[in-house]
């Protein structure tokens, strides 16, 4: 084990996926899993070249460890505190040389905390809540980049913007000060078929071309694939997929 792992946690449980309930603790991390399984997405992946994303929400700081040992620098995390003090109990080669991307609902009253730490926030669903980040980015003097969520699916216990409201409100949201719009995510029914997949994530790609051109706007991320379907989001364009189980358990 490096120097940087030997720093990371104190305490394990039992392997496997850590459940809801308990966001944020720590499972056995095996290294040589991580790398192969990484290996194992990097050749399914390998005419595309979209960025990793290690969803590490659910595992402890050894998983992200493990995972920037194993060359991964991007690393996803969906609830605000629990987050923001694993990203601070990260040894510091860890954290300053890696990307973290926010991929959660976003409170509005988690903003500020959010904004300073992470690089990315992919699930802006709201033109209030592109108000906040741009308020908070001002006031911490920082460049935050966004993505907007879209739902085009239609699933109600999901948020994200119908592409009705989000044409309304892009144009502002294009203006609002320190925010960089990189592009749209989505997140797919979990149990939908393969042709609904492909579907879904061409429609998400090509509505990210009509708003490019509507609005003379650059967003070319396309944050759309996970454990799950990230080889079918891949074919259609996504620059971004988010990992998760893939990456840290058999």
């Amino acid at each position: 084990m490096s120097q940087i792992g030997e720093h990371t946690d104190n305490h394990k449980t039992t392997e496997g996926l850590i459940p809801s309930s308990r966001w944020g603790g720590d499972v056995l991390i095996n290294d040589e899993l991580v790398r192969d399984n990484l290996l194992d997405v990097q050749k399914d992946i390998a005419p595309y070249k979209p960025r990793i994303i290690a969803v590490t929400k659910y595992y402890g700081l050894r998983a992200i460890v493990t995972g920037y040992e194993a060359g991964l620098r991007d690393f996803g995390e969906s609830r605000a505190v629990e987050a923001v003090q694993k990203i601070q109990e990260l040894p510091k080669e860890v954290r300053e040389t890696s990307i973290f991307h926010f991929i959660g609902h976003l409170q509005t009253n988690k903003v500020e905390k959010v904004v300073k730490f992470f690089d990315y926030i992919h699930s802006v669903d709201s033109l209030k809540l592109a108000r906040e980040i741009s308020k908070s980015a001002c006031r911490l003097n920082k460049r935050v980049k966004i993505l907007l969520q879209v739902n085009n699916a239609g699933e109600e216990q999901k948020f994200g913007y119908s592409k009705q409201q989000l044409r309304k409100e892009i144009s502002e949201i294009l203006s609002l000060e320190m925010l960089d719009v990189c592009g749209l995510m989505n997140m797919a029914p979990i149990y939908a078929s393969e042709e609904e997949l492909l579907k879904l994530f061409a429609d998400v790609r090509e509505f990210r071309n009509e708003l490019e051109k509507e609005f003379n706007a650059s967003l070319p991320e396309l944050s759309m694939g996970m454990t799950n379907d990230y080889q079918l989001a891949v074919r259609e364009g996504a620059t971004m997929i988010r990992l998760g189980r893939k990456l840290f358990t058999k």
